[in-house]
Parts: structure tokens; C-alpha cells; sequence
């Protein structure tokens, strides 16, 4: 067991592991918060230029009605909030959507789909989505819910590279935020896209009410899993009118750093996401999560349902740090 990682050679985190200990990557988040952000930055410059962040831009391609209940979600048919219910978006109208991203400069075009799981009567609309927005030269993303693994490889077929299916929490606290998919059934598909030849798109959420121990317990998931995730989105709660957890309490900043750190140094191969919650960051704060490790982030003025800081606030906030996209990212031990 690592009891102080103060102790610890840096060099010791720069391989990629499968054999964490929960004691383990609990032990990180207790280190000194200055050290821990040095291991962190210096595991990061092993794999990655620092100055380079990914760019991927989200649209939701069908929006609301969701049978789960996850709480933090206004996507929900169990929760009235604003969000508006609306059908699958044609091909055609995601692919003109996704050449305006390119144009605005980003690099992955991510397809976000408010289902419980695919249903086989919208592969083909989906098969199109991905083929049109792959032909343009762009990576392709998409999370559809739960895939079998006949659907992930007709997604594979089409160009998907890769699949987001978040864990959300750590497996103790999973059950105070979803009763409708159990986190067997993430694991599951997790599965199937990655029997698929699909590279993972999985991370999850912090501020739901959970523990530190819950963090380190989703870190210990992700770090544990057969292939590290290649991108491993870190979500700030953005507490939403009408969902159950409308009303938590912010994760402290500090706090928010840390699990970017403990990522970093638990998968440090994958592409860190600073995902949902920019919007209520100061530039500050996302300068220090890019200093301990994160490397991508989404651009454009919406994600599925909240707001992000507008392209021109994140170019100034690039400019301004000297950073620029990122060109390759390397491939996963």
C-alpha cells in the first residue's frame, strides 16, 4: 500500500497499472495537495505536451424522455424540469451540425442520444450519423445507453471511434443516484464496446452528495478495468431545477483539482476531460486542473442540456495560457 506518495519516485506512476488498491488511490487523494499536483503534472508531461489540449464538441441528437432516473439528469421522464422532449435528429442535419464544429475548430464531434439503451429500428439513422461526420475528417463519439455487442460492432462498422458510457459514482454511492441501471449494466456494455475495437469514453460526476472515498472508488473502477478508458471525462455537477439533486452542495475547487490529479496518476495514458461545469469555473481554477493533468475539454456554447463557456472565452483562456489543440494522442497500454 502507498501510504504517502511523498515518498514515492514519480517514476513509480508513469507506467499505466490494472492492480490499484481501493487503500491505494484512496492514499493519493490524501497527499499534499501541492505534491499531489507535482506527481500529477510530471506523470502528464511523460505521456503528453502540456501546452496541448483535446477539443471536442457534444450535441444532443435526441433530447429528453429518458425512462432512468439518473439524478442528476434533466433528461429524465421521472422528473419535471425544462427540458423538452424531442425525436432523433436526421442524419442529415447532425452531419451540417458537426461541419460547423470542425469549422469552429474541434477535433471530436461527440452524439449524445437521451435512450436507456439502442433499439435496432435506429441503427440505421445512427450508422448514417456516424459515417457522415467520420467522412469529414472528424473523430466520432456517440452515447446511445446500454449497446449489445451485435449494435457495438454495427457502430464500429460505421466509424465510431469511441463510445461514452460513464460509471458516473464509485460502485457504494451508485445506488443514491440510479435505480434504473445497475452498475453491472455499465460495466456490461463497457464490455461490448471494447470487444468491438471501440476505444472507451468513461468517467463520471463529482458534487452528488458523495464521499471522497466514492471519488477514489470510481477512480479505483476505472483504473482496474481491462484497458484504462482512452478518454476519461470529469464531470462538476451542474444541479439542475427538478432533478433530485438540484439542490447539492458545489464540490470545493481544491477538492475538484484533486480527483483530476488522482486520474491522472491512476490512468495516465487516457485523455483527461474537464467535461460539465466550466460554466461555473473561474479561469484560475481550469488552469490549475490543466497544470494537474486534464488535456481536453468541450468547446461550443451548449452541452446536451447545460451551458459552457463560448468559444471566444475559451480561445482567450488558450491564448492566454499559451496552450493549442492537440494534434495525436498516444494509444493505451
Amino acid at each position: 500500500m502507498i501510504a504517502n506518495c511523498v515518498e514515492t519516485s514519480a517514476t513509480d506512476f508513469a507506467l499505466p497499472r490494472h492492480d490499484w488498491t481501493l487503500a491505494e488511490v484512496e492514499a493519493l487523494f490524501e497527499t499534499p495537495f501541492t505534491e499531489l499536483v507535482f506527481r500529477a503534472a510530471d506523470v502528464h508531461r511523460r505521456w503528453f505536451d502540456p501546452t496541448a489540449l483535446q477539443l471536442s464538441q457534444l450535441l444532443s441528437v435526441k433530447t429528453g424522455g429518458c425512462p432512468e432516473d439518473c439524478g442528476y439528469c434533466s433528461q429524465s421522464q421521472h422528473f419535471k424540469t425544462a427540458t423538452q422532449a424531442s425525436k432523433l435528429m436526421e442524419a442529415d442535419a447532425v452531419i451540417a451540425a458537426a461541419a460547423a464544429a470542425r469549422a469552429g475548430g474541434a477535433q471530436r464531434f461527440c452524439m449524445g442520444a437521451a435512450w436507456r439503451d439502442v433499439k435496432d429500428r435506429d441503427l440505421p439513422k445512427l450508422t448514417a450519423m456516424i459515417a457522415g461526420v467520420k467522412a469529414l475528417g472528424l473523430e466520432t463519439c456517440a452515447t446511445f445507453g446500454m449497446l449489445t455487442k451485435d449494435q457495438a460492432v454495427a457502430l464500429k462498422a460505421a466509424g465510431l471511434d469511441f463510445y461514452n458510457h460513464n460509471l458516473d459514482t464509485g460502485p457504494d454511492y451508485y445506488a443514491s443516484v440510479v435505480s434504473t441501471r445497475t452498475y453491472h449494466d455499465r460495466l456490461e456494455t463497457l464490455t461490448a464496446v471494447r470487444d468491438a475495437g471501440i476505444s472507451i469514453c468513461c468517467g463520471g460526476i463529482v458534487g452528488m452528495g458523495e464521499s471522497r472515498r466514492d471519488r477514489a472508488g470510481l477512480l479505483h473502477q476505472l483504473a482496474t478495468l481491462p484497458r484504462h478508458p482512452d478518454s476519461l471525462p470529469i464531470n462538476d455537477l451542474m444541479p439542475i431545477p427538478g432533478t433530485p439533486l438540484a439542490d447539492s452542495t458545489p464540490v470545493d475547487g481544491f477538492e475538484f483539482v484533486r480527483m483530476i490529479a488522482v486520474a491522472r496518476l491512476v490512468c495516465p495514458k487516457s485523455v483527461v476531460r474537464i467535461a460539465a461545469g466550466r460554466e461555473h469555473m473561474s479561469r484560475e481554477l481550469q488552469a490549475l486542473c490543466f497544470l494537474a493533468g486534464a488535456n481536453s475539454i468541450f468547446v461550443g456554447a451548449r452541452l446536451l442540456t447545460t451551458n459552457n463557456p463560448g468559444r471566444n472565452a475559451d480561445d482567450a483562456l488558450l491564448s492566454d495560457l499559451k496552450m493549442r489543440p492537440m494534434t495525436t494522442a498516444p494509444a493505451l497500454a
